[in-house]
């Protein structure tokens, strides 16, 4: 791929799967092509496996900020493990949805026991886990993940959660991520559930990817 122009505004809406999304992603057009030649994602397999996991990530290029308004105790306790999983055996136990009835419905409760005490993160009472909940197209989280961007970018650590919910904020932090993770190297062993690994930590949402990078690959020719 040459030129200024890694993707293009219908190809961007090609990749969508809703109107919401064909509206929304327009914003992100320039900024992500800003991103993708700073960070080098400038083959096809680096376009659609890029384009791919972010439109997951956002939800269709339509959510910049992470929903932590759940009203599933058991998916609480099933998603973050680390806030709710008490006595580490890998199961949703009854008395762990029992107190995890008390975090859903209240976003903010939910995101500073659920990152507490992990990269950089403060207990529960710091208030860090809301603070640093996921943000951008990469939904980048942890105040360790927005001070390493923060120094890149070269502005105050405070003013990065607010820059991350910016269409070019979202689009940097997210080719930063991916550039900085080295994915464009997995990218071009096409191993993109290794990528899914890195950008998640596991496998959440991993048919939902490979539906976006079928769309990705039919919308962005060899």
């Amino acid at each position: 791929m040459a030129g200024n122009e890694l993707v293009t505004l219908a190809q961007l809406r090609a990749l969508c799967c809703t109107d919401k999304g064909r509206q929304a992603c327009g914003q992100y057009l320039a900024p992500l092509n800003a991103a993708m030649q700073r960070y080098q994602i400038n083959t096809r397999d680096r376009v659609t496996m890029f384009l791919a996991q972010i439109a997951h990530e956002s939800a269709d290029f339509t959510r910049v900020s992470e929903n932590l308004n759940y009203t599933d105790p058991r998916a609480v306790v099933q998603l973050f493990r680390s806030g709710f999983d008490l006595n580490h055996n890998g199961q949703a136990d009854p008395a762990e949805i029992e107190f995890a009835k008390g975090y859903i419905r209240n976003p903010q409760k939910l995101a500073n026991r659920a990152y507490a005490n992990r990269f950089g993160n403060g207990d529960e009472a710091s208030g860090d886990g809301w603070r640093y909940r996921g943000a951008g197209l990469k939904q980048l989280t942890f105040k360790a993940n927005h001070d390493e961007f923060a120094r890149v970018v070269g502005m105050p650590l405070a003013s990065v959660p607010d820059f991350l919910r910016t269409p070019e904020g979202a689009a940097l932090s997210a080719a930063w991520f991916w550039s900085s993770r080295r994915l464009n190297t997995l990218a071009d062993g096409s191993k993109f559930a290794e990528i899914t690994q890195v950008i998640n930590g596991g496998q959440n949402g991993a048919k939902s990817r490979l539906e976006y990078l079928g769309r990705a690959l039919e919308a962005i020719p060899v």
